[in-house]
């Protein structure tokens, strides 16, 4: 099928006169044009695309033509009308991967130099960590250069504080990660993906689910350079942060670095450096353990832990309002404006602390990741929850089973000790015994968190008790309860929801809907659900929990020019999700070209595990011929 040369301003600009009738730059099913539109092709003839979805691959196709700068181009009909699976899986693997890797060195600063969620257009801000020197010497040397206008390089403490973090709220700033020497010695920063949107930035467990579509779409050098980043983060700053800013400083992420490098470890060469690139991972993962998850702040009375960040007062990333509804009988008491009194709470200049409580809780929700949800707001640094536990128990077991078959059961460790199999597998063993006896409720058959200061469950049915089956701590009737109970209540026709509407309980004004809750669904949710249901031998249900989801991403995308966003309402299978911080991914023109992290991967790694009869069915458009 030959290509066509068209003039591309032409045919762009009539494109969208004819289709894009709501003037968004993207054509779909709220436009009413005729959906019907004859390409001019540089010899006179013209060339008939019907359809919304071919319409809006025509619009993304010139628009990619018109980025090279040139008046002519030629179009490939067979972009034009290719099926919808195989556009939206290309265009991840060959476009949105790339649009959201970032660098942090004099090449890649200036992309993520912008901050949506600082509100601040002060100079650009690099900290680097007192333990790096490397880093110290090389961005003061860009900053005397000039290349980066403004660029203020600011060494960190040797202790970070929270009084600290508290002190640079209105200097945000990108912190340094790895730098690393080129094949010409010249010092490179190394790279990450990016969620995308107004998280530009490295963040925690958002970089393991991009990992697994890196790893499906053999990307394995971009997947390794993040866990090398992880490393740097817990070496440098103590812990994996929940993302590169300075704001973020005071709370990690969910742990899935075993995990992540277990994984990547597999496709590389099977050679004494990967063998050592292992050991120095494992190794820093050990130091995670120990010091952020069993540390006395985290590790509580139950032998299980909880999510712990630390910190003082408002988070600052949060969007201006975010807390008004409980600042405001504070800010009434003091005669103030409730703005001005969230300023002055940012600036350290009002501390309250009948507001500690709160934020305390609030912080713990956002290193959970679960920023929010009611299964844990206003609790959650008094919880032992299932997926935090599930976790530690995978890291275990990780590590158990990679000392044992890759160090011949014993690694050294940095102070000259070794670590052996048995000891993780003895902790693992330990954990496993208390989730069983605060966590699992053998009358319904589920997982619950459990407040140990209250001491006792809290029966809110959430996805995140299939995280058991996907470290494969549950016994094979503990699965078979959870399939055979959890299923029914979270199921819905675009996949898994986060939880079920019940436990979310009513929402309206004075108790508005959480983006984490009930109808909404996740991309981690689903990808950590499939792989524990295959775990325990429940493939037709994992099967059938991918198609769902992949066919609400496939059906949004062919609807709405491509979009493929943050979240999704899986009751509705629509990515028109605007609650709380509204939904990354569907603020575009022409064409997105970074789709969103773990969305894409979730699509690329979901496919993986589907035949092609049903990737046949996903595909409900048939291509017609160009003509």
């Amino acid at each position: 099928m030959r290509t066509i040369q068209v003039h591309i301003e032409e045919n762009l600009k009539n494109l969208l006169a004819r289709e894009d009738t709501d003037g968004d730059r993207r054509i779909t099913i709220q436009d009413h044009g005729p959906h019907s539109f004859q390409v001019r092709a540089t010899d006179g003839n013209n060339y008939l695309v019907e359809g919304t979805y071919y319409l809006s691959n025509l619009l993304q196709e010139l628009a990619l033509l018109r980025e090279g700068g040139q008046a002519v181009g030629e179009l490939d009909p067979r972009h034009i009308f290719e099926k919808p699976v195989s556009r939206f899986s290309r265009m991840i693997r060959e476009h949105y991967w790339d649009g959201l890797t970032r660098r942090l060195d004099a090449a890649g600063l200036e992309k993520l130099m912008t901050d949506s969620k600082s509100g601040s257009n002060a100079a650009p801000r690099v900290y680097v960590p007192y333990s790096d020197p490397t880093a110290q010497a090389y961005f003061r040397k860009l900053a005397a250069s000039g290349a980066v206008p403004g660029l203020k390089v600011i060494v960190l403490p040797e202790k970070i504080t929270p009084e600290y973090v508290r002190s640079i709220n209105l200097e945000p700033g990108i912190l340094s990660l790895q730098l690393r020497q080129n094949g010409e010695g010249h010092w490179e920063g190394t790279p990450f993906v990016v969620p995308g949107g107004r998280f530009n930035e490295m963040y925690g467990w958002d970089s393991y689910f991009e990992a697994l579509g890196l790893i499906a779409d053999k990307r394995v050098d971009l997947a390794k350079a993040m866990v090398d980043n992880f490393c740097y983060e817990i070496t440098h700053y103590g812990q994996i942060l929940n993302a590169s800013r300075s704001y973020y400083l005071t709370r990690s992420q969910p742990p899935f670095l075993t995990d992540m490098a277990l994984r990547v470890y597999h496709e590389l060469p099977k050679k004494e450096s990967s063998r050592e690139w292992l050991a120095g991972v494992l190794r820093t993962a050990i130091r995670e353990y120990h010091s952020v998850w069993m540390n006395p702040e985290r590790l509580t009375e139950t032998g299980l832990s909880r999510y712990y960040a630390y910190g003082i007062g408002i988070t600052p990333e949060t969007e201006e309002g975010h807390y008004d509804a409980v600042l405001r009988p504070f800010a009434q008491k003091a005669g103030m404006d409730v703005r001005g009194y969230a300023a002055k709470m940012l600036k350290g200049e009002i501390r309250e602390p009948a507001l500690d409580e709160y934020f305390l809780h609030d912080r713990a929700v956002r290193e959970s990741g679960h920023d929010t949800s009611y299964r844990i707001e206003g609790r959650c640094a008094h919880l032992n929850t299932v997926d935090l536990n599930a976790l530690l128990y995978r890291y275990e077991t990780d590590l158990a089973e990679a000392i044992a078959r890759n160090f011949d059961d014993a690694l050294p460790l940095a102070n000259g000790q070794v670590t052996r199999s048995a000891e993780w597998q003895a902790r693992a063993k330990k954990r496993r015994e208390l989730v069983d006896r605060y966590l699992w409720d053998g009358e319904r058959g589920l997982y619950f968190d459990y407040h140990f200061i209250g001491k006792k469950r809290i029966p809110f049915v959430s996805a995140t008790l299939f995280y058991p089956l996907w470290a494969r701590m549950a016994s094979p009737a503990q699965a078979e309860a959870v399939v055979r109970n959890a299923l029914p209540l979270l199921e819905e026709a675009g996949g898994l929801a986060a939880t079920t509407e019940e436990s979310r309980g009513p929402v309206g004004e004075d108790r508005p809907p959480r983006q984490w809750d009930y109808p909404n669904g996740w991309a981690p949710h689903q990808m950590m659900a499939w792989e524990g249901l295959s775990n325990y031998g429940y493939h037709d249900e994992a099967r059938r929990l991918a198609y769902r989801w992949l066919d609400m991403i496939t059906r949004n995308a062919v609807h709405f020019n491509g979009t493929i966003p943050e979240k999704y309402d899986v009751v509705r299978r629509s990515h028109q999700v605007f609650m709380e911080y509204g939904n990354v991914g569907t603020d575009f023109a022409y064409l997105t070209k970074e789709g969103f992290g773990w969305m894409n991967a979730s699509y690329q790694v979901g496919l993986k595990m589907l035949g092609q009869k049903h990737i046949d069915l996903l595909n409900t458009l048939t291509a017609p011929e160009w003509g």
